[in-house]
């Protein structure tokens, strides 16, 4: 039995109409074992774990668990195999407690005893090293701690067969290091885990194994010890591709926007900006960190004019003009102004693309109110879809195809290219690699370097601090709606951005 797999799937096939996301995959998991799951975007990663907790069903193979074949058709039955998934999108009653939580859903037989569950959740959490207390309310709980609730939600249930999806998005360095811990001690427990990340470098840190998706089929598994960032990109996408980023130096940086003491409050009266004060050069890449929900979405709206600015003052300075206030203003207004500002924000199609549209609507709503008349002209965004299509390798049949059909890499290139076309000298972006793969990423990346060295002022919200440091030429850290510093990237460390995230040793900016 020592050679049994905990997992073994054997030639799954899933399809979506004509498209075939999982072509015949075979893959293992053993247990004590951590195997990160690689691939671009849309190479069939999610929809393949998927069937393993129970969303989907292949339409094709066989799943042995055990070294039996099983047949999982709902989420209860994959906890009933000993699978549970962590979702990148947490599931919790905000009211309840964690104890509460966790035993959501269960039949515990009779009267729920409080008392006892709470020591069992404790005995969990002392076992693999848990900071949690199951008597705490989820609305006073940090993300990372969210997070460890629904870890110990499917170990409570019996899982040993553990699924994490895209587990360090929104958490801090620090954060990051504990969760491995943790993971590291359920390991040696004897679970079996799967994350599916597309972070490299957490990868090579973490993993003692990696299995590589392409286009739905099943490239190959490698021990982590044996390869390298390269290697796996290689593998991934099909052909060699550069993993650095250029950060070249602009010989005359002008301030182009400037804010003084910005507060915004949301439609709760909750204040989410408080005092916040920076400047944003022409020629640089200004990063802007923080852990999640700490106003970096409500600052871009707020200049964008998306938000009601409460107090302070936001400068726009055009090359060879007087400053513009934005404060007041809405999005059009700021147009009318001759504000050369483009906003690429976090919510692609809700906010950034109309999803029934294809690429030309999507470019003509830049543009529609150029026309004359009563006709709209088609021709300019006609031919600037066709461009970023070409320019950006945009994946679609054609320039009518609905946006929200596309992989969202190629919403995102969509979305980046007309916000780009625009000849902005503001530009503005929440997010914009969230979910893409290292291709895109670097691809996007590249897009934002070119656009500093013409001397625009790009404003680069992002989660992943490796990026950050390498990217960007100024860092900004938003800890609870204030700055808690400004740090040269070149000079600093991923361990002191950190810190700042959580405001440990912070001060405020000058």
């Amino acid at each position: 039995m020592e050679n049994v797999h905990a997992i073994e799937l054997r030639h799954i096939t899933k399809r979506f109409g004509q498209v075939v996301a999982n072509d015949s995959i075979d893959l293992v998991l053993n247990r004590g074992e951590i195997l990160s799951l690689l691939g671009e975007n849309g190479s069939g990663k999610t929809t393949l774990m998927n069937m393993l907790s129970g969303i989907y069903y292949p339409d094709e193979g066989e799943i042995l668990v055990g070294g039996e074949s099983v047949s999982i058709t709902s989420p209860k039955d994959a906890f009933r195999y000993g699978i549970g998934m962590i979702h990148q999108h947490f599931k919790l009653v905000d009211v309840f407690t964690a104890a509460e939580n966790i035993v959501l859903g269960l039949d515990e037989g009779g009267r729920l005893d409080m008392k006892q569950i709470n020591a069992k959740v404790k005995a969990i959490c002392d076992k693999y090293g848990f900071d949690i207390d199951p008597t705490q309310k989820i609305y006073d709980m940090s993300v990372s701690q969210k997070q460890t609730v629904e870890i110990i939600k499917v170990l409570y249930r019996g899982a040993d067969i553990l699924i994490l999806d895209e587990p360090t998005a929104v958490l801090t360095p620090q954060e990051t290091q504990n969760l491995f811990s943790v993971l590291r001690n359920m390991r040696d427990d004897g679970k079996a885990i799967v994350i599916i990340t597309h972070k490299l470098h957490e990868v090579m840190e973490l993993s003692d194994k990696v299995a590589v998706l392409r286009k739905g089929k099943y490239i190959g598994t490698v021990n982590t010890a044996e390869t390298d960032p390269q290697a796996l990109t290689e593998m991934m996408v099909g052909h060699a591709v550069t993993l650095n980023i250029d950060r070249p130096t602009y010989d005359d940086p002008q301030p182009r926007l400037h804010l003084s003491g910005v507060t915004c409050y949301d439609a709760e009266g909750v204040k989410r900006l408080d005092n916040v004060s920076f400047t944003a050069v022409g020629g640089e890449i200004l990063g802007i960190a923080g852990v999640a929900g700490s106003g970096q979405r409500e600052l871009l709206e707020c200049i964008a004019g998306l938000q009601h600015v409460s107090g302070g003052t936001i400068l726009y300075t055009p090359e060879g003009m007087d400053a513009t206030d934005l404060v007041g203003k809405t999005p059009l207004e700021i147009r009318r102004a001759g504000v050369a500002m483009a906003f690429v924000p976090e919510d692609r199609l809700g906010m950034g693309l109309v999803g029934s549209m294809g690429m030309t609507g999507n470019m003509m709503l830049r543009s529609w109110q150029n026309g004359k008349g009563l006709l709209v002209n088609r021709k300019a965004p006609h031919d600037l879809a066709d461009q970023v299509w070409h320019d950006l390798q945009v994946v679609t049949p054609n320039t009518e195809f609905p946006v929200r059909r596309m992989s969202g890499g190629n919403v995102q290139k969509v979305l980046v290219g007309r916000e780009i076309a625009s000849a902005p000298s503001v530009l503005m972006t929440a997010y914009a690699v969230r979910g893409l793969d290292i291709n895109t990423s670097y691809t996007i990346y590249n897009l934002l370097t070119e656009q500093k060295m013409k001397g625009v002022a790009v404003v680069y919200v992002g989660e992943d601090l490796d990026v950050l440091l390498e990217l960007c030429d100024r860092i900004l850290v938003l800890c609870g709606g204030q700055v808690s510093g400004i740090v040269d990237a070149r000079n600093t460390t991923k361990e002191e951005v950190g810190l700042l995230m959580t405001r440990v040793g912070g001060k405020e900016a000058e």
